[in-house]
């Protein structure tokens, strides 16, 4: 019998999900589920900004420094967008590998007060969402390349999720005219996809859901809404809707719901993976700007 004990526990060990397998940490609940959908069950997967929270605002915890830690590999957007990482990186000890998902992209760019700022949130464009399939695909390959093939194939079959979604999309978005095409929401989190399907986004505040409103800024945005008629009015699942409730309130509109902008859904509520919440907010998006005058 103690001759069997030792087996018995490595048996065990062997059969824990998690033995033997790279801890992968990323950054924020979107690229989570990008890699999740990727890596399967062939890594252990944590995420530091999960569900409905907000990475412009994030603090990280004691236990998110431990988790960083002890990765192997670590995921994150870049671009600027998690202005905490380096501090938890170095408080962390981590001496892992970093993959910066958007490697490969165009950024956007802004000019404020004569200074350039490069628009972090690249995720919101299905063609970049490709590119960041490519370079999780790439790095998981790397940490574990007996299951590059398997990665591979997993990649591909997303890729072909996210091009039937904007084939889909560019199909219900050609009846709406070009002027009708204008959208309010809470922070500037929408101008990749903007780019992508000819879609203009206004917001009161800027990249950050950190900025503060000007009230010269608010003026203008509701003078906007009233003469150009626009009705197509979000708030986001991360933010304080009260600025936005104010602004509906003062044209006379009313909210056509929430946009899934800087992270997923909870689990069960429609928008709990990458692809549900493109669908979710690009489904909503077509059927508010069909109800601005134009």
């Amino acid at each position: 019998m103690n001759f069997l004990t030792p087996i018995v526990l490595l048996l065990f060990l062997i059969s824990t999900p998690s033995f033997g397998k790279p801890l992968v940490v990323t950054t924020f609940s979107i690229l989570g589920d990008m890699v999740h959908e990727i890596g399967q069950d062939k890594i252990e997967l944590k995420t530091l900004v999960g569900p409905d929270q907000d990475s412009h605002v994030f603090e990280p915890r004691p236990q998110d420094g431990k988790e960083l830690g002890a990765a192997n590999l670590v995921v994150v957007n870049g671009l600027g967008f998690e202005g905490w990482l380096d501090r938890l990186i170095e408080a962390s000890g981590f001496h892992g590998k970093i993959l910066v998902a958007t490697t490969g992209i165009i950024p956007l760019t802004h000019v404020r007060d004569r200074e350039e700022i490069i628009d972090p949130h690249a995720w919101h464009s299905l063609k970049n969402a490709q590119i960041y399939i490519d370079n999780i695909v790439s790095g998981l390959s790397a940490l574990l390349p007996g299951e590059s093939q398997f990665f591979k194939h997993q990649g591909e079959l997303y890729k072909k999720s996210l091009k039937a979604l904007e084939e889909d999309t560019c199909k219900k978005l050609a009846h709406i005219p070009l002027q009708k095409r204008k959208v309010i929401t809470g922070h500037n989190a929408f101008g990749y996809l903007g780019r992508e399907f000819d879609i203009t986004f206004f917001a009161p505040l800027g990249l950050s859901t950190e900025s503060e409103p000007s009230a010269k800024g608010i003026a203008r945005l509701i003078h906007q809404i009233q003469t150009e008629g626009i009705q197509a009015i979000f708030i986001e699942n991360i933010s304080n809707p009260r600025l936005m409730e104010q602004i509906a309130s003062e044209t006379h509109t009313h909210l056509e719901g929430t946009l899934y902008s800087d992270a997923l859904s909870a689990p069960g509520t429609g928008a709990e993976s990458y692809l549900k919440m493109m669908k979710f907010n690009l489904n909503l998006l077509t059927t508010a700007m069909e109800k601005n005058r134009g």
